[in-house]
């Protein structure tokens, strides 16, 4: 077992920051062997940025054809998006929560946690909160008189994109809502 982490790391490593290194050879280790996915996991917390940015990224492109990968992880990936501070990090687990099954006191307290994310500096890290607050949103109406607010601030003053994205989730929000 200590060999294929050992294995999986080595190939997430190296290289430049800029590139997304061999991450598809990781996803195809994964799509082969769905068991990697929790070393993928336990690589969004390894020491070396590049190794954390790429794992977040292919946990995020193999959960999005198998969110499945995702459950027996949920609390840890809750815990580690309450707690990263790298941008890439930010962006990939936004992309990945409101994948995960949750309870409602998880979606709560992930809601917060995405909260959080669109204070953060990066406007990718921003937008991609916009988005999966909107995606948890639409799964439980008890957050939406939360977001709906938020997602309009951010419609008119983010950035253009922030904009753009934020008027297409409040329609497809406000489509959800039941109609009197």
């Amino acid at each position: 077992m200590a060999s294929r982490s050992l294995e999986l790391r080595d190939v997430l490593s190296g290289g430049d920051r800029r590139s997304i290194g061999r991450v598809p050879v990781v996803l195809d280790m994964v799509r082969r062997r769905p068991a990697l996915a929790r070393q993928l996991v336990a690589a969004l917390s390894d020491t070396d940025p590049l190794v954390r940015m790429r794992a977040a990224d292919a946990l995020e492109k193999a959960s999005a054809a198998r969110p499945e990968l995702l459950h027996p992880h949920r609390r840890e990936l809750l815990g580690l998006a309450g707690q990263a501070t790298q941008q890439e990090l930010r962006w990939h687990l936004a992309q990945i929560i409101p994948r995960l099954p949750l309870t409602r006191r998880q979606r709560r307290r992930a809601a917060a946690l995405l909260e959080i994310y669109l204070r953060d500096r990066s406007a990718i890290v921003r937008t991609f909160a916009m988005q999966a607050l909107a995606d948890l949103a639409s799964k439980d109406a008890t957050l939406r008189p939360g977001v709906m607010p938020r997602l309009k601030r951010l419609a008119s003053t983010g950035t253009p994109a922030m904009r753009a994205r934020g008027r297409r989730l409040l329609a497809r929000l406000r489509a959800c809502e039941p109609t009197s």
